[in-house]
């Protein structure tokens, strides 16, 4: 079979080369002005509530001025830096923020993980699980500390519980040796429920034919875990890890309600400083200084952990 083609009939013409070049200049700026109209109102959003407060970071960080004086704010340079990175406390804070982290963002994740590998099982009820693990998350953060703060009191329901099988009363929250396990608590009570619905959305879309190959060569259930769950979750694994980061160096509204950063600093976390700095000492430049410092430990972790995850997908 061969095909042939036949010049245009009477009265009908190709359009000229230098039209279709015009046609598709058009299209393609129709498309470009499209384009922009839907992102604009995202880049404004963005420019405003994220580049705006970071130019003013940086511009409080490097002045000063007296509280409640009238005088325009003196610029000192890296002054406010320096004096920073020259108190103990603010080290201390870096320290017990760093702690937190360690412990809450892995131990979130893997719990949230599990859940999420369990609950997407053929399991009775799996909807009414999945609505009850995740319910936390629909309570604002400050009622779930208000709400622990009550549970964790030392006449409190927990330390009844606790006294009825025969252990003696403890701190949680007033003790330097279990602040930081309670406040973890206090978030993973949230951020598990939360981030278990991004997994469980990720497994979803993992197609069940992986499974059912890897069954076939002998694989048993941890197997087929680490050789096919884990490698295609690793993205919406890298959001949900990238995002609880995020999460829980900004976490704040806990230390505010419930230990005001004690006992002893233990719960004094880079947030909780700022605010403190900020509103409590009315030293807004240092506050400021605090956050860029904030501000560039996230990158920095976001970054290796972008790293990291990309590693271990190219290996």
């Amino acid at each position: 079979m061969t095909l042939t083609t036949h010049p245009p009939e009477a009265g009908e013409t190709a359009p000229p080369p230098q039209r279709k070049s015009s046609l598709h200049r058009r299209r393609l700026v129709g498309n470009l002005s499209a384009a922009a109209i839907f992102l604009t109102p995202a880049l404004a959003l963005i420019i405003v509530l994220r580049l705006v407060p970071v130019i003013q970071a940086v511009n409080d960080a490097t002045h000063t001025s007296l509280p409640g004086s009238t005088l325009p704010p003196r610029f000192v340079g890296l002054d406010t830096f320096t004096a920073l990175f020259s108190s103990d406390a603010f080290w201390s804070s870096v320290r017990q923020t760093l702690i937190f982290n360690v412990i809450v963002n892995p131990l979130q994740i893997a719990v949230a993980l599990a859940l999420a590998v369990l609950l997407t099982q053929n399991l009775p009820a799996t909807g009414v699980w999945r609505t009850l693990i995740f319910l936390p998350a629909a309570v604002p953060m400050t009622g779930s500390a208000v709400v622990w703060g009550i549970a964790l009191r030392p006449d409190g329901p927990v330390n009844a519980a606790l006294a009825g099988v025969g252990i003696h009363q403890q701190p949680f929250l007033t003790g330097q040796g279990q602040v930081v396990a309670s406040l973890i608590l206090i978030a993973s009570w949230i951020g598990v429920g939360y981030w278990m619905i991004f997994l469980i959305a990720g497994l979803n879309d993992i197609p069940a034919v992986y499974y059912e190959a890897a069954a076939i060569d002998g694989a048993g259930p941890l197997r087929r875990f680490w050789s096919v769950t884990l490698p295609l979750l690793r993205r919406p694994l890298l959001f949900v890890l990238v995002a609880d980061t995020v999460s829980n160096f900004v976490l704040f509204a806990p230390m505010q309600i419930l230990t005001d950063g004690g006992p002893q600093g233990k719960s004094n976390f880079l947030m909780y400083d700022i605010f403190h700095n900020s509103f409590e000492l009315a030293d807004p430049h240092t506050a400021a200084a605090e956050l860029l410092v904030l501000l560039a430990l996230m990158i920095v972790i976001v970054a290796v952990q972008f790293r990291l995850l990309r590693s271990a997908e190219e290996s």
